[in-house]
């Protein structure tokens, strides 16, 4: 529980440090993404991978263990309302990356086309069916450290 010092409101951070997914096969899906050519990190043990992103962390973790640790049935299916992303520097890299991820063996679930708000994007499932958009935003655009810049806070 948070608890505001002095009376004062405390501040949550603004930010996502790891992005667990939940698996059927750690082993499958940890060579599925492996294969992207991302690098498991050594932290990582039989029943969970983790992969070291550009300012966060991405786990791999057994579907049912997961729902386990979280208090919640694990028999979730179908559109789970989130989508995850991989922002690119131009619509040329979206189709080379869309391309990289059909080789990987993701399922194409959309091909790159143009969006209505200016951009280029694509969308992939990995091996458990997890959507990833693959994108390209000129509003949006990725700094030097890989990380979307954001126009300030209104």
């Amino acid at each position: 529980r948070l608890t505001p010092a002095r009376g004062a409101c405390m501040s949550v951070p603004a930010r996502i440090t790891l992005v667990t997914l939940g698996v059927a096969d750690v082993a499958r899906s940890t060579a599925f993404y492996e294969s992207l050519g991302w690098r498991r990190s050594s932290a990582s043990q039989g029943a969970v991978t983790f992969f070291s992103m550009q300012g966060s962390a991405l786990a791999l973790f057994g579907r049912d263990d997961l729902a386990a640790d979280a208090g919640v049935p694990a028999d979730g299916r179908g559109f789970r309302a989130v989508t995850l992303a991989l922002n690119c520097d131009s619509r040329e890299e979206v189709d080379a990356v869309h391309q990289a991820w059909l080789d990987a063996g993701a399922t194409p679930v959309k091909r790159p086309a143009a969006t209505p708000w200016g951009g280029h994007s694509a969308y992939v499932a990995d091996p458990d069916g997890h959507l990833w958009e693959i994108a390209h935003n000129p509003d949006a655009p990725n700094g030097p450290d890989g990380r979307m810049i954001l126009p300030d806070p209104a």
